[in-house]
């Protein structure tokens, strides 16, 4: 894979006085059926998270509130992304390493799995996503 592969996708938002909504749909507005949710909070200034790559998971990452930066790495090309808007959110698609960091106070980091957790779907390891994407071209 590659890092063009990833990418910020707008969300619908459906505006009215009482609030906006927003809504996302597995394979209609994301290339891949939802499996899991989760989310990150309470994250202490100057903390990093992220820090591996998947083997064949894909995401979708959202500020729900506040802000933080990915930074994404396919093993040749590196890229920054600023997220800060709950209508947004950044497609990962899989043997793409991530770092998250710069993590705004209240901020609220969202992500929509294609997969289930699997230990075994994870390079953990820099050196040895690098062997395994550089190793196949």
């Amino acid at each position: 894979m590659s890092i063009e592969q990833c990418k910020i996708i707008q969300m619908p938002i459906i505006k009215e006085p009482r609030g906006n909504l927003t809504f996302i749909e597995g394979r209609k507005h994301i290339p891949f059926s939802i499996e899991r949710v989760y989310y990150l909070y309470d994250v202490p200034g100057g903390a990093n998270r992220g820090g591996h790559a998947h083997k064949e998971l894909e995401q979708l990452i959202i500020a729900m509130s506040g802000s933080f930066d990915v930074l994404l790495d396919d093993g040749h090309n590196k890229v920054k992304f600023h997220l800060n808007r709950s209508y947004s959110g950044l497609y990962v698609c899989s043997m793409i390493w991530r770092e998250m960091d710069n993590f705004s106070s209240g901020s609220v980091c969202m992500v929509l799995a294609s997969n289930l957790y699997d230990e075994s779907d994870y390079y953990r390891d820099y050196d040895s996503f690098l062997h395994a994407v550089r190793g196949a071209h």
